[in-house]
């Protein structure tokens, strides 16, 4: 029998992920707050898009959120009129695939036990176009049978399917992740910035840096592509990186961890999204490095 899965949430990410499942063969029910968007996603792709949120609880077997935050998750699962948990099955699985706030999922796994169901975290990495292809990194927290049942759902969407703990550890780790990879992007962009004073040109220190030591994902995939090129369209938001650092922070905070490196990194992007607006691209970040170092990079 096909695997049912429910899908609330396709935006730039959901979009690409819902689609790999569609073409891995699965039952897949759409849902979306703007109804013509999950019309438009069976229109284009397939799948089914029921009326309601309750409809699409009591056709599947497995229910994906892919939202931005974990407050809407909560009003997904279990608020107003017309929620998840009013059509849930028993012994249904439910994967949070955004990447939300630790504590808070795993006061949803408590309620989603209480009816029957099981709740893992399973936040992703690796941006729109592995989102496409269905080659993202998922860390995966929860009951280790559960994501057993679930592995056939996640391998799906993505190529690297990392076990991490207990369940809210796998959002743990997704804002840690990002705290590391903001911090590589960070002193990339100051070392950019130094070289081009002295001389050297941007574009070919990036070619060095790939080379050699200083390789990190932002000098492979973001530097060139979205800085240099001055594109500034990598397609996550300035909004949705301070929200994951946020997040991290608090994990610091509540497990007791000094973190003064994070807690600079924290606050420089705090000033940029308070300069250049929560929907500016993430990369967008760059230029508050330039406006503090007075100088603008440019690709010779």
């Amino acid at each position: 029998m096909t695997t049912s899965v429910g899908f609330v949430g396709v935006g730039n990410m959901g979009w690409g992920m819902a689609a790999c499942l569609v073409k891995a063969g699965f039952a897949v029910n759409i849902n979306d707050s703007r109804r013509e968007i999950a019309n438009n996603f069976v229109q284009q792709v397939g799948g089914f898009a029921p009326d309601t949120l309750r409809q699409l609880a009591e056709t599947s077997d497995v229910i994906i959120a892919m939202l931005p935050t974990s407050a809407i998750v909560e009003r997904v699962l279990a608020e107003g009129d017309d929620n998840l948990f009013a059509g849930m099955k028993p012994g249904s699985i439910v994967i949070d695939m955004s990447s939300g706030v630790p504590s808070v999922t795993q006061r949803l796994a408590e309620q989603v036990a209480a009816l029957g169901g099981t709740l893992i975290d399973a936040p992703v990495s690796g941006g729109i176009p592995r989102a496409k292809t269905g080659q993202l990194a998922i860390m995966v927290g929860g009951d280790t049978a559960t994501i057993d049942k679930a592995m056939p759902v996640l391998s799906a969407m993505g190529t690297s399917v990392l076990r991490t703990g207990a369940v809210g550890s796998g959002q743990a780790m997704k804002a840690l992740n990002n705290m590391v990879s903001t911090g590589g992007f960070l002193i990339g962009i100051e070392a950019l910035l130094i070289g081009q004073r002295f001389g050297l040109d941007p574009a070919v220190m990036t070619d060095v840096l790939n080379a050699a030591t200083g390789m990190n994902n932002s000098t492979q995939k973001k530097f060139r592509q979205f800085v240099l090129s001055r594109k500034f369209d990598a397609g996550f938001t300035m909004g949705l990186l301070a929200k994951d650092l946020s997040i991290a922070m608090q994990v610091g905070r509540e497990t007791g961890t000094a973190a003064p490196l994070s807690a600079m990194v924290n606050e420089i992007i705090v000033s940029a999204q308070a300069r250049f607006g929560s929907n500016a691209d993430h990369t967008e970040m760059a230029k508050l490095c330039e406006l503090l170092a007075g100088s603008e990079l440019e690709a010779g």
